[in-house]
């Protein structure tokens, strides 16, 4: 009789999260997050094999001999007494790149999904995706699938895990994932107007995003056995009703009177992009000087854009903190406190409830100020944090201010990842500026 294995012990009072359950209901979160660009099975695929290393008897002598220690750091392996190492992420990723790696063999379809969600899998207790390639260009990543056995324990890890994580596994590591994952690569691939470097470099903000949802996906659900009680904060499955925030926008707006021409101007900037919230998604630009009432403009363009493409979120991405505050608050003075989070270093952590420093950890809620730093380093920073921010990025409205502002440096990356965004990623982007 298999032993019940843990994946989790509570700090509090000692309970046990098994291997099983950890697994089920990560995979669960991230079929929720992937699902957005339609890529459900591979989310559910990279949440159940994440932590199946757990499955070695060598990691559970460790986790019933570490009580108190989190077995979920961002260090790239668990530190053991005597600085020994335990991999527990490497198995998964492996098991997942054999299976994938059987369809498609003459056409290499399986070998390039196999090392997208294996890397996914690998990198999910590291210091961010791990490198593909090193400075020679030599394969990095094959030493890391091709792993012996005796330090990844797949083999074991196969013979102790419960079967019904294993019969889950082997149903999603089939056709129907590969035909997913090609109905999200082949506009890709198949675009004739991108050269093959910017066409991998989606790619990888594809593999980018499946990364952030099973990040995400994993510390909520380690987060929320620790705390269960921070469980109702969450919006997972809540998609907004934009209407209440539309009807609390137009009373506003209906309250300003006319009293010199400005006021006029400012008028028709917000009726022009109430007329051009009912458009196609795409990137838009809006040009207004200071004091033409941009913020309010763009809000109602949001809105109603949101309401008619079904989008899940408006995220404002400010390069100033000052400007931040300033913006946030009128909105939350308009449509209150329940539709707005800042998540910025500005912050001061005594004005800021728990349930928002819960929510700013992947930005669950309706409308989001933050900057351009947190935007750029989701993308391009190390670590796992702020990949969280990315899934949220995907079918939502993304309101750059003062845009003018971005570095030169990071033009040419922030313009592919806007391009993945807005033509992949189903977003609409629109590009502020005063100037």
């Amino acid at each position: 009789m298999k032993r019940n294995c843990i994946a989790h012990i509570r700090k509090t009072d000692g309970v046990k999260q098994s291997v099983q359950d950890h697994l089920v209901g990560t995979a669960a979160i991230a079929k929720i997050l992937a699902g957005k660009l339609g890529l459900e099975l591979a989310g559910e695929l990279l949440g159940l094999m994440h932590d199946f290393g757990k499955y070695s008897q060598k990691f559970q002598k460790y986790i019933e001999s570490a009580t108190g220690i989190n077995p979920d750091t961002d260090d790239e392996e668990d530190v053991l007494p005597h600085d020994k190492k335990i991999d527990h992420s490497t198995a998964g990723a492996q098991w997942v790149y054999r299976e994938l790696r059987k369809f498609g063999v003459a056409r290499g379809i399986g070998e390039l999904f196999g090392q997208m969600l294996g890397l996914c899998i690998a990198s999910h207790h590291g210091e961010g995706l791990i490198d593909c390639l090193d400075g020679k260009g030599h394969a990095v990543w094959k030493k890391r699938f091709e792993k012996d056995d005796e330090l990844t324990h797949l083999a074991e890890c196969e013979r102790n895990a419960d079967e019904a994580v294993q019969q889950k596994a082997r149903e999603l590591a089939g056709e129907n994932l590969i035909r997913s994952l090609l109905n999200a690569v082949k506009p890709i691939l198949s675009d004739q107007t991108t050269n093959r470097k910017i066409k991998e470099f989606y790619l990888g903000c594809l593999t980018r995003f499946l990364f952030s949802c099973l990040i995400d996906a994993d510390r909520i659900n380690s987060s929320d056995f620790e705390r269960e009680a921070q469980k109702e904060v969450r919006r997972l499955t809540e998609k907004p009703d934009w209407q209440p925030a539309i009807d609390k926008l137009e009373t506003h707006l209906a309250g300003f009177e006319n009293h010199y021409p400005i006021d006029e101007i400012r008028r028709k900037i917000s009726d022009d992009c109430l007329k051009k919230a009912s458009d196609s998604q795409g990137i838009y630009t809006l040009t207004v000087p200071t004091g033409g009432g941009k913020t309010l403009a763009s809000l109602r363009y949001a809105l109603h854009h949101a309401k008619k493409h079904h989008l899940d979120r408006i995220i404002y991405i400010i390069p100033y903190t000052s400007i931040i505050d300033q913006n946030a608050q009128a909105v939350r003075e308009i449509l209150g406190e329940d539709w707005v989070l800042e998540h910025h270093s500005n912050l001061e952590p005594e004005k800021q409830s728990w349930q928002d420093k819960l929510l700013s950890e992947n930005w669950d809620k309706p409308i989001v100020f933050t900057t351009m730093v947190q935007f750029l380093d989701a993308w391009f920073g190390g670590g796992t944090r702020g990949v969280r921010h990315i899934h949220p990025m995907t079918n939502a409205v993304l309101i750059f201010d003062e845009i003018q502002t971005l570095p030169v440096k990071c033009v040419h990356l922030f313009c592919n990842v806007l391009n993945w965004l807005t033509t992949f990623g189903k977003s609409t982007a629109v590009l502020c500026t005063a100037t």
